[in-house]
This record gives structure tokens, sequence and C-alpha cells, in this order.
């Protein structure tokens, strides 16, 4: 080849080479850059080196750990491969390509088996590296202090180790099977060769086959211990209760041991054949022994056979040991170990309910409908088509000297309502960058619009009540936010007055930097949109927002958190923030019930699986809703996940004393937690095991019928003082029933003040007293002719009748129902309007414009009749 074409041939392999680097870190190196400036704008840079070290160091050590594995045993076999070449086959004659290929690995040549090792070593250890933070809680794992009844080992095992013993187990089976399989190919190969000319394979070529033999015996021995110890997972006994009953460790784990014991015995009479040629029948034995104790641990006939004739007539007294395991597991595992059982004793002298206390009280009750408020929100808060309020939660705030429970709602930027003409790219980068203040109402019943009592209303935010928020801007939100430039030459639009528009320029502490050619650059690669480089319109002071959804923007800090679908918003002096509670998961929690999260609606499912056997809500995280800065913490101490990640990520999680008092005041429980966690109490609250074995007491969630439709009644947060007499605290409330009627079996609460926040109680009713649930009372109030004949009217013409929550509310040892009527225009959109309430107590049924109202007609009816006796 001319020296001109040599030239050529470089420079367009340079080309080559050069293009694709370019291509590689435009696909790699701009992510990469782009989140190390985001995460250091959060004040996380630290945090992101130590993630993406952590994930090399993972990488290179079980890369290394593999590597070694194929390195030295090719090595080793380089070093038998060709040692007893015979000596007319010289090392320079022709041999076919592969020939040669074998004749390099025979040398012992390096650049065969060290590129070949770390390329299989890569490949084998990729799914270990995907789990590099599981490798991590493995090693700063926490001792739990809880042993599983089982095998006496402690539960932090079963939540960090056993997943990875498995994992490196499968890992380790494949690398040594590979090995097996390739050198007992060559070595044949080999023998082969040699048998021609009178030569004999090595005897140390025998015993490296011999070692990688009894590598895959002592890794097929070590994966029947980790199935004795995950027998502590079986559902076999579902729906009964989880984990291993008598079959398992009676039947299923001596044939275990025995299968270890007997493959331990083929290995060394295996190994003792190979080299001695003896031993061959008892190898035979031992095969066949192995052969019967697997064939019979998996004989299902065996199992059946067991279960019917001898379990099956002696159920409960064999199975009681294994019973109590699973309830206690499984209560510990979604913490309601500790659920205080009160007994709801009822007043038989309804008359004394009337008082100043149960009338403070009716004052805090949410009338309102949270999809109906939402409505209203909308129609009378929104004031202009591109603001909107993506979600309402309920919070509780002091006014007037009173703890009053609220509804509140963030007007957040909702881009996609701008009229299609004026969606410019300046207009939805530059200028419309984010939402303005808030709407707050009485979550009772009001006087004014709407029947709503506002706290907070209007732009800029109005309060008669004395709330003054000094930066009302919202930059991060529940909604989808698209990026945004600011603060820019062009200024931001911050709210309309009259028929002006205010103007602003953020000062806040979110964003990255915008201010260079070559930071717009990386932007415009990053998001592909050519304007962030060709605008004119940045400054040195300028900054890009992006990943402005909180969702959105804490699963990207902390991956490995589960949660919450509802985060909800706090309004302080200083400004608007968002809590979002998050939650620590596992599936591994021995001898636990399983729960599947398809009914509840986290936006993030626990990685790898769809269902759970242990929660924690560990976490609680406040975004500012003007800076962006992410705050979390530790609310649950006690959970050894958290511990872990705390121990790897030390800094990250503070303390819950660390909160902000005007913010903690607002933590509430979570009901997606408070709803798994009932929905595992119905059934393991059972804890007498003459009862849980015949489920007599099962409870389920009740039903609700509003809106044409029947749905389940999911909890919902009161001001009352079930917790402590004469205290009133903001908690969570779920009405139960029995399992297949409809009559109410228990009153479940949850704290969410200190010093009680966290606190389980569940207030039950005696078994034989018959307590109305909520589609009892529906039909009785479906049956009162006033009411009856009242719909009847309202649902003639254009107008309908539309049921809000019906809230069951226990006042002063009394169960009093209350139900919302709406009245809403059919195919209309204006605002719906609370027109009725209904109250009972389960047998008088009145119905007035207001519930203060409902509510002396309910004692005028009772006086009346001389309503005193058991209610029903």
């Amino acid at each position: 080849m001319s020296r001109w074409k040599r030239r050529f041939l470089i420079l367009g392999l340079s080309i080559v080479v050069l293009a694709v680097f370019l291509l590689i870190a435009g696909f790699e190196g701009i992510p990469f850059l782009v989140d190390l400036w985001w995460f250091s704008a959060q004040d996380y840079g630290f945090y992101f080196w130590q993630r993406a070290l952590y994930q090399l160091v993972v990488f290179i050590q079980v890369s290394i750990v593999f590597f070694l594995i194929f390195f030295v045993n090719f090595w080793v076999a380089s070093h038998y491969l060709g040692s007893e070449r015979p000596a007319d086959i010289p090392p320079g004659a022709p041999r076919k390509k592969f020939k040669n290929l074998f004749f390099r690995f025979q040398t012992g040549s390096l650049w065969i088996y060290t590129p070949l090792s770390l390329v299989l070593s890569i490949i084998i250890a990729w799914p270990l590296f995907q789990q590099w933070e599981s490798f991590l809680l493995y090693l700063v794992a926490p001792d739990m202090g809880i042993q599983d009844p089982a095998y006496g080992k402690n539960i932090s095992y079963y939540l960090f180790s056993f997943p990875i013993y498995v994992l490196i187990l499968q890992r380790l089976l494949i690398s040594f099977l590979l090995l097996l399989a390739s050198l007992t190919l060559f070595y044949w190969i080999e023998n082969r060769l040699l048998s021609q000319h009178g030569k004999r394979l090595p005897t140390g070529a025998k015993w490296h086959l011999s070692i990688l033999v009894l590598m895959v015996f002592f890794i097929e021995i070590w994966d029947f211990f980790l199935q004795r110890n995950g027998l502590v997972y079986s559902e076999a006994h579902q729906p009964l209760f989880s984990g291993p009953g008598f079959v398992e460790m009676r039947v299923i784990l001596p044939f275990i041991w025995l299968s270890m014991f007997f493959l331990l015995g083929i290995a060394f009479f295996l190994l003792l054949f190979i080299h001695k040629r003896k031993g061959l029948k008892t190898l035979a034995v031992f095969s066949l022994l192995f052969i019967l104790s697997l064939g019979a641990r998996h004989f299902h006939f065996l199992h059946w056979a067991t279960q019917e004739y001898i379990v099956k007539p002696n159920e409960l007294s064999i199975q009681k040991p294994f019973i109590e395991n699973s309830i206690k597991a499984t209560l510990d595992a979604y913490k309601l170990s500790n659920v205080e059982v009160r007994k709801f004793e009822r007043k038989k002298a309804l008359k004394n309910i009337f008082n100043a206390k149960v009338q403070d009280l009716l004052h805090n009750v949410p009338v309102w409908d949270k999809e109906l408020v939402g409505q209203v929100y909308r129609q009378l808060q929104q004031l202009r088509t591109y603001y909107g309020f993506p979600a309402e939660n309920v919070d509780r705030y002091m006014i007037n000297g009173k703890k009053q429970q609220v509804f509140l709602g963030a007007r957040e930027l909702n881009y996609d309502k701008l009229p299609s003409g004026a969606q410019k790219w300046v207009n939805e980068h530059l200028l419309y960058t984010h939402g303005y203040g808030l709407a707050m109402s009485s979550a009772g019943q009001g006087q004014g619009e709407a029947s709503m009592d506002w706290f907070i209303r209007g732009i800029p935010p109005e309060s008669d009540e004395g709330f003054n928020i000094k930066q009302p801007g919202i930059y991060y939100g529940r909604g989808s936010y698209r990026y945004a430039i600011a603060p820019n030459e062009n200024r931001e639009f911050d709210y309309p007055k009259g028929n002006a528009n205010v103007m602003t320029d953020y000062q806040g502490k979110g964003g990255v930097s915008l201010s260079s050619l070559f930071e717009k650059y990386i932007f415009s690669v990053y998001f592909q949109d050519k304007d962030i480089f060709f605008t004119t319109q940045t400054y040195d002071k300028s900054k890009i927002l992006f990943r402005r959804n909180i969702i959105e923007r804490i699963e990207t800090l902390t991956p490995y958190l589960l949660l919450d679908a509802a985060p909800y918003l706090v309004a302080t002096t200083e400004g608007l923030y968002w809590i979002q509670d998050a939650y620590t998961a596992s599936t591994w929690y021995p001898n636990a019930d399983v729960l599947g999260l398809m009914r509840f609606e986290f936006p993030i499912p626990p990685k790898g699986s769809e269902k759970i056997n242990y929660i924690r809500n560990s976490v609680k995280i406040v975004v500012d809703a003007y800076h962006g800065t992410v705050n979390y913490y530790i609310f649950d101490s006690s959970d050894p996940i958290i511990q872990a990640y705390s121990r790897i990520y030390p800094g990250l999680f503070k303390p819950k004393e660390q909160m902000p008092e005007d913010i903690r005041a607002h933590i509430r429980y979570p009901k997606d937690l408070f709803e798994i966690q009932m929905g595992i109490y119905a059934k393991y609250h059972q804890t007498d095991l003459e009862i849980f074995y015949q489920q007599e007491d099962m409870w389920t969630f009740a039903q609700k019928y509003n809106r044409e439709s029947e749905t389940r009644l999911r909890p919902y947060y009161l001001t009352l003082d079930l917790i402590e007499e004469n205290r009133l605290d903001f908690l969570l409330f779920l009405p139960m029933i029995v399992k297949g009627q409809d009559n109410m079996r228990a009153m479940l609460v949850a704290g969410s003040d200190d010093p009680y926040y966290g606190k389980l109680i569940a207030y039950s009713f005696p078994k034989g007293e018959l307590v109305f649930g909520p589609a009892q009372i529906n039909a009785v109030i479906n049956e009162d002719p006033k009411v009856s004949a009242q719909f009847t009217l309202w649902n003639q013409d254009d107008s309908k009748v539309v049921l809000g929550d019906m809230i069951i509310m226990p006042v002063d040892q009394v169960i009093l129902y209350i139900q919302p009527v709406f009245l809403t225009i059919k195919d209309d959109v204006r605002i719906p309007k609370l027109e009725r309430i209904i109250i009972s107590d389960g047998r008088s049924v009145v119905m007035e414009p207001t519930l203060m109202e409902a509510y002396a007609k309910l004692k005028e009816r009772i006086e009346t009749e001389g309503a005193e006796g058991e209610s029903h």
C-alpha cells in the first residue's frame, strides 16, 4: 500500500473515531453535564458525584471479580493447553483460521483471553451493576433487632442480604457453567489431538476441571440453602396466611436438607471417580437418592396428601404457630403492631348531643366534596384562562384563634389554555413562566358565594383573616411545566391587574445559569430547541428552570423513594411550599402478607415489582414553590431502609426536628399509606387465632353512593377530639364495615398533629350491636318520603341532584351521618350549588339548607318524638 493511501486511510479512520466520540458525547456527555449543573444548582453537587462514584465503584469491583474468575481460569487453562505438544507438529505449521485462534489460546496469549474475560465479565455482571444501590444497602444494612421465627435470622438479612445473594448466585452459576462447558470443550479437543500421538492430557487439566465441577456443586448447594430461607415467602396458604406452614417446614424443608447432603456426596464421589476410578456405585446411589429427594420435594401429590390427610383434619392446631408468625410479621411489616383498640360505647340518650361543643365541631365538617370544590375553584378563582387548579387539598390553619379545617389550591400556570395564536416560543418560555397565589376556603359550609367562606382569594391574594404571603409566585408545582428562562430581557408576566399586567424578574435560587454561549449550546442540544441558542433575550443573570413538576424533580434526585400520589400545598408568611410524602417499601419481609399496589394511585411503583409486603412513610419532602429547593426530613427513624440510605448519603436526610415549625404544623398522615394499612388491618386485626382461622370478623371498605355510582369510600380528614378528650386534632378517618354485610364494624383513626402524629386507633363496636353503614343510611334517606319527593322534583327539567361524599362523624359518643346534596345543571359547567344538608342519627332523617339548621331540626324531631334509647 502506497504512503498516501496509508495516510488517507489513517485520516479516514480518525474521522470515524472522532464522529463516534462526538456521537457518544452527544448522547451521554450532554445529559451528564446537564444533570451535573442541575444537581449543583440544588446544592446537591456532592450528592451527584457520590451517586456517580458509587455506580463506578460497584461497576469496577463487580467487573473485576468476574474478570478474575474468567481470566484466572483461562490463564490456568492456557498453561495446560499445548503444554504436551508433539515434536512433529512444528509451531509455525500452517493451520486453518479457527485452529490458529485455538493455537494462540493454547500458547497463553494475553491478547485473546484478556479481552474475552473483560467482555464476559461485563455481560455477566451487568444485572448486578443495575442493582448497584442494593449492593450499597447490603454493605451498610443496620440491625433491626428482630428475628424471623423460622430460622432466627435478623430481618435485615431478608430485606438487604437475601435479594443480593439470590442475584449473585445466579450470575456465579452462569459464569462457572460457561467456564466448565467451554474449557471442557477445549480440553476435549486438546485430548483428541494428543491421543493421536500417544500423549495424554496433563493431570493439572483434570484438577482444573474438577475444581470447576466442585464450584458448580457448591453454588448449587448454596442455591438449596437460599431456597430453604426463601420458604418464608411462601404464598401456598393464601388467603388464610402468608409464609411457611406445616408442609413447608415438615415436608419440603427436610427434603431440601437431604438434597444438599446428597449433592455434596455426589460432588465428593464424582471427584473420587475422576481421579481414582473408584466409588462409581456409591456415586450412582447418591445420584439416585438426590433425584428421589428432589422429586419428592416437588411431588405435588405428597404435598396434597400431607395437607389433606394430616393438616386439614387438624388445621388450627397444626398451623397455629405458623399463623401466629404470619399475623405478627404482617402487623410489624405494615407498622400495625401498636394500633390502639378502643371500644366505642354509644350514648342511649341522643338529646345529650345537642350542646355547644358539638356545634363547634360541626362548623369544621368538610361538607364540600373534593371534586366539586375543584369545579368551584376553577369557576370563581381561576380568573384567567392560562391559570388552573390541578388539585385541591385539605389542611388546617389557625383562624381567629381556632383550628379551622380548610380547602386550598395553588393557582398554577396552564400554558395550554392560552389562545392558540398566543402560544409562541417567547410566551411559552420567557413571558408566562409561573403561576401566582392560591385560594383557600372553609371546608365547612359557608355564607359566601357558592356557600363558601373564602379565607384567601383573588389576584394578588387578598385575605380578611390576616394571611400575608411575601412571595406567592409558583415556579414549581403539580402541573406540567415547560422549561422557563428567567430572568430575561423580555421580563416575565407576574399577574394581571385591571387592564394592565404586572411584570417581574425572577430572583429565586432555582435554575441553571444560561449566560454563556456554551451553556446555551448545551441546553439547545439537550432540549432539541435551537431558539435557546439564538435568543438574544438572555443576560448574565439569566437561568433556565426545568424539571419543575415536583414529582419529576424529586424522582430525579431520589429515584429510590416511592412517592405518594398527592403532594399538598402549605402557605406560610414567607411563601408557598409543597409537602411530598415518600415511602420506603420492600417485597422481602419474611412471613408478611403481600399487598398489590395496582389499586393504589402511586405514581412510581416499587422497582421490579407491583407488590409490597413492607412499607414505611419514612420521609417527608419539602419543595419551595418559588426557589425549587428540595429538603428531605426523616419522620420514621426506626425504618432500617432509610437508616441505610442515610449511611450511604450522609447529610441528605435531616431529622424531622429541623423542619421549619410553620411547615411542620401542616404535616398530615398520608391517605395512601393509611388505606394500605387498613386494607391489611381489615383482616389482621383478628389476633385471636380461632377468630382469625374462621375469618368471622373480617372487615372491608365501606361503599359510597354518589354521582349515580357506587365506589369505595376513601379515608377523609376530620377535626375531632377522638384521640384525646376535649383536644381537637386533625385526623384521618375511615369507617369499616363487616365483610359481606353493610353494617359498620369499626372506625379507624390516624393522628396528624403532634404529639399524636402517626398514632393509630381502632374504635370498634360490640359484635352484637347494629350500627348502620353508609349503604344502609343511603337506603334510609331514599325511603324518606319528603327527601324522595324533593329529589324527584329537582331532577326534572335541566337540573340534577348530586350527592357528595357522606361524612360519618362520631361526636360525643353518638354517630351522626351527614350527606351533602348538590344541585347542578345537566351538561353545564356552571358552579355546583350546595342546596341542602341531610343529617341523620341512624333513624331520623332531616334535610335543611344548612348544616346548623339540619342539626337544630334533628334536635327538634328527637325531642318531639321523645327519642331516648338505643339508636340503630
